[in-house]
């Protein structure tokens, strides 16, 4: 039987990788900072392995972000009255955290010039228009 991944699971990894990636830092340097191997920070980036507590502290740490960064945005869960929630949409959570998305948001506020941000923007509009239709 095949393991599924707890929502909370997924996200909390999701939000490790988007902070890496915000780092520049690979999952090895992460591993090696750990104690542990580069595949396992890849399960828990995915959700398939759960983080313990200890093991999130020494993550924040190292990432230089407080634990509760990790779980800004994330699904309500059925015992929990209100969610945490830092106004994120997860479609752009789930962006942020791509190495894609990371790339091209750092490239993108590097530009100094706001009427070529404006024009980049017009532009990823027109090939997402093109794509979609």
């Amino acid at each position: 039987m095949a393991k599924t991944s707890n929502p909370i699971d997924s996200y909390v990894g999701s939000r490790v990788r988007m902070r890496r990636l915000m780092l520049a830092m690979s999952q090895k340097k992460l591993a090696d900072g750990l104690g542990i191997t580069f595949q396992q920070v890849q399960k828990y980036e995915q959700g398939i392995n759960r983080i313990a507590a200890s093991r999130l502290q020494e993550i924040a740490r190292i990432l230089q972000v407080p634990i509760l960064s990790f779980f800004d945005g994330a699904p309500e869960s059925p015992n929990v009255s209100t969610p945490i929630n830092d106004g994120l949409p997860p479609y752009v959570a789930e962006y942020l955290a791509s190495a894609d998305g990371m790339r091209l948001t750092r490239s993108f506020t590097r530009i100094k010039s706001s009427r070529l941000r404006r024009r980049v923007v017009a532009l990823v509009e027109q090939i997402a228009d093109r794509d979609a239709g």
